[in-house]
């Protein structure tokens, strides 16, 4: 396991070779940090990449060509060690190809390129799915960045969540891990923002779907700016664990999200889910700003 760093004058990061995970984002003049610490106690990630599942499968299966494979949450590349294939002062990319250990969990041959490239005062985070086979293969991909928040106390917000060009949004409820067909209308505030409160994840991630912003931004208490998220993605999570006052927030873009309950299908009829035809490549990104 291998830390590499990047810095520009306004910015450095540091990023694992261990499942390319982005560890640190920090201001070169006043020494802030905006990533997560990642202290077990709450939850010991930081901005692990969801390959090639996003959420879980139902009873953590899937299915293709009559064949059944399991895996866990999130999918496997998290926890694999990439190897690193370019790196210059202001970018750096990672490989992860399959293995015998995949093949266990997931029938397909693959390349998962992730590369961090800095601009500005921003980050920007892109990936590249290859497909070298010759059928399609199906998969998703998304973020899981967790960034440093104020502590919520009791009765009191202590950050605000800015959703932009919306003055609601609707969520779809999951239950265990899956997705359920009751969806949520969450009315925000003045300007497009949403109080983090101590209830608003009591009952887990809000999984906002349909293109409902592209932009979500991090207040302090007073509600000033300080860290945005900027994607194209057509779904994306907010998230903090339930219960437990922890001083971060995930804001997730998504190409794809867990089963729903009643989901008996194979992996080619999964909702959000990503399709590559033989040797295409799918290309994503997304930027964080500070």
């Amino acid at each position: 396991m291998a830390l590499y760093q990047l810095e520009n004058g306004e910015i450095r990061i540091g990023v694992e070779s261990h499942g390319a995970e982005l560890r640190s984002l920090e201001d070169v003049k006043t020494g802030r940090e905006y990533m997560w610490s990642a202290d077990p106690a709450y939850w010991g990630r930081v901005s692990p990449i969801l390959f090639p599942v996003v959420g879980s499968y139902k009873n953590g299966e899937s299915r293709y060509q009559g064949q059944v494979y399991q895996m866990s949450q999130h999918g496997f590349a998290r926890d694999m060690d990439f190897m690193i294939t370019e790196q210059t002062k202001e970018e750096i990319w990672f490989c992860l190809t399959d293995k015998d250990n995949t093949w266990e969990k997931y029938p397909f041959a693959f390349s998962l390129e992730v590369g961090y490239r800095l601009e500005g005062r921003s980050v920007r985070v892109l990936w590249r799915v290859t497909n070298p086979a010759q059928e399609p293969m199906y998969f998703s991909i998304g973020g899981h960045p967790a960034f440093a928040a104020p502590k919520r106390e009791a009765e009191k917000c202590t950050c605000y969540i800015g959703l932009a060009g919306v003055d609601s949004l609707i969520s779809r409820k999951i239950k265990d891990g899956l997705a359920t067909d009751e969806l949520q209308n969450i009315k925000l505030e003045k300007g497009g923002l949403l109080p983090v409160t101590k209830e608003l994840f009591a009952d887990d991630a809000l999984i906002i779907e349909e293109h409902q912003t592209g932009r979500v931004q991090l207040l302090d208490a007073e509600k000033v700016p300080y860290l945005t998220v900027t994607f194209d993605a057509p779904l994306f999570g907010l998230w903090t664990p339930p219960g437990k006052n922890a001083p971060f927030i995930c804001i997730e873009p998504w190409y794809g999200r867990c089963d729903r309950e009643d989901f008996e299908g194979e992996l080619p009829e999964r909702e959000w889910g990503n399709t590559l035809a033989p040797g295409e490549s799918f290309d994503a990104a997304y930027t964080i700003t500070v």
